[in-house]
């Protein structure tokens, strides 16, 4: 009785804290986490021992509540990169806008995010559980909780060139930047949760991506826009109800986000202040469904993620440092007036986002044959202006504030579409190889429409992005492998273009070449 009271109670505490961590919570190799399976086998015997712990793969069990996480490191080598910093969660496989030149640098989760987190499945009557989740993820070469927001605004004011890494993503320095949620479970009627927690989109790329998400090997693990529908903000959802069923060979998933954020404030003057500008609410909820099944050796799913008013941040702010101008010129584009001066909210620790209505379908299948597992997945993405513009002072993942937000974008749809494929082979029990493609399609948006060299291509203009990665992964115990792999990755035309709204700031080098080496240990 002691035992299913501990759980029940931690179980809605952590719905309850899901709630407020979202203030701190408010984008594909991530810390595996629990999505209890209504039909699942009885739970492995936890560890009794040094020797289990070592030897098996025992979970930490301890009256219902299980320890888990992981630790992976590596050493890469980049033909076009940036200086490290402690904030970045991803590595620098991936060719990126601002790499300018190869460097050795420790590469982190190359396979698996590091990180550690807390779950547990305890019953609570016949047939009936309670669940619940936490899990951050943390840079393994700093020892930092993974914030990708930190690395645009520990770069704000500085000139291009002197960049170190900068992305974006979900993970942005939350206490719980993985997971954090709580619910019930029953035999037949399926799991119902609530809190923060992945996108149907990201529970389906862990799925069929033959890297399993892999920063280091995959380019829709460490993009994050095919598993966030679009953005890669989107990869995981706050304050969401999540409902799975599994009923024989089928199952269906549905995903709904509730508003919650600051919506910023705009105004029709040209010389608005703080203290005339009319509030914006936010108006960022999100949907999702999957159905999928199993069969024989084949298994296959369709999701379709819709999502309001999402954010995708920029190069970081501009500064004292760049050569053009002592600040970033940020719009007010819901009446297109500037906001400079007093109206300017300061770059420090804020980011610049593109704000957009996102409608995105995914099939993806996977087929086992002896040693060999094929995967191929494709998705269309559309992209539209928001029907609820954000204001200046809106807020991103992780409470990041916007000093310049666009909701105008876009002249037509844009339009993304993402395939990929990859065979995994099992050379023994312990290693397996995989070889993976990923290919991604982008069309014209903006006005003017003639995209080429002569023109001068924006980012506006289509483009293509290719990767291709190869990596061997070896296990030495049920806990402990090392792996070695390689990936090339190039981009052209508009997604070669480095910053937007002008013709051609290009990408410094249009490809990029990263073998990368490490260790993983998982318990």
């Amino acid at each position: 009785m002691l035992k299913r009271w501990l759980v029940a109670t931690t179980a809605v505490a952590l719905m309850a804290a899901s709630i407020t961590a979202q203030a701190d919570s408010s984008s594909t190799a991530n810390v595996p986490a629990a999505e209890p399976a209504p039909a699942a086998p009885p739970a492995p015997a936890a560890c009794t021992s040094t020797q289990d712990f070592f030897a098996t793969d025992c979970p930490l069990t301890w009256h219902g509540i299980t320890l888990y996480g992981a630790y992976d490191l590596g050493l890469g080598w980049v033909s076009h990169g940036m200086p490290t910093n402690g904030h970045n969660y991803e590595g620098e496989s991936l060719v990126n806008r601002n790499g300018n030149r190869s460097r050795f640098l420790a590469a982190p989760n190359n396979l698996q995010q590091t990180g550690v987190g807390i779950r547990a499945k305890e019953a609570i009557t016949d047939g009936w559980y309670v669940v619940f989740n936490a899990s951050t993820g943390i840079n393994p070469q700093s020892g930092e909780i993974a914030n990708l927001g930190a690395t645009n605004t520990i770069n704000n004011g500085r000139a291009r060139q002197n960049y170190s890494f900068a992305g974006d993503g979900a993970r942005a320095g939350q206490a719980f930047n993985d997971e954090i949620y709580g619910g019930i479970s029953s035999a037949d009627l399926g799991t119902l949760t609530f809190g923060r927690q992945r996108a149907l989109g990201t529970d389906a790329m862990l799925l069929y991506d033959p890297a399993g998400g892999a920063y280091s090997f995959s380019f829709i693990g460490y993009n994050g826009l095919m598993a966030g529908g679009g953005d890669t903000q989107d990869t995981r959802w706050d304050n969401a109800v999540k409902y799975r069923l599994t009923y024989g060979p089928v199952h269906f998933g549905a995903m709904y986000k509730f508003t919650d954020g600051s919506g910023g404030c705009y105004s029709a003057s040209s010389t608005w202040t703080a203290a005339t500008c009319t509030p914006e609410s936010p108006h960022n909820q999100a949907y999702g469904l999957d159905f999928g099944g199993t069969y024989d050796k084949l298994s296959a799913d369709i999701v379709y993620q819709h999502v309001d008013q999402a954010i995708s941040v920029l190069n970081p702010l501009l500064g004292p440092e760049s050569p053009t101008q002592p600040y970033q010129s940020t719009v007010n584009s819901i009446n297109t007036n500037p906001i400079t001066g007093a109206n300017l909210i300061g770059t420090a620790n804020t980011e610049y986002g593109i704000v957009t209505n996102n409608s995105a379908i995914m099939g993806a299948a996977k087929y086992t044959w002896d040693a060999f597992k094929f995967f191929v997945g494709y998705e269309h993405i559309r992209q539209m202006n928001p029907n609820n513009p954000l204001g200046v002072g809106a807020t991103a993942q992780g409470g990041y504030r916007l000093s310049g937000v666009e909701d105008n974008n876009l002249d037509a749809p844009k339009i993304v579409q993402v395939w990929w494929t990859g065979v995994k082979y099992a050379l023994d029990s312990k290693t397996d190889i995989t070889v993976s493609y990923y290919h991604e399609l982008q069309n014209d948006f903006r006005i003017p429409t003639t995209c080429s060299v002569a023109a001068g291509f924006r980012s506006s203009c289509g483009g293509t992005l290719n990767e291709v990665s190869l990596y061997v992964d070896h296990h030495f115990t049920k806990r402990f492998d090392a792996y070695a792999g390689v990936a090339y990755s190039d981009v052209s035309g508009g997604l070669a273009i480095a910053i937007p709204h002008g013709p051609g700031v290009p990408y410094y080098h249009d490809n990029n070449l990263a073998p990368t080496m490490g260790a993983r240990f998982v318990f």
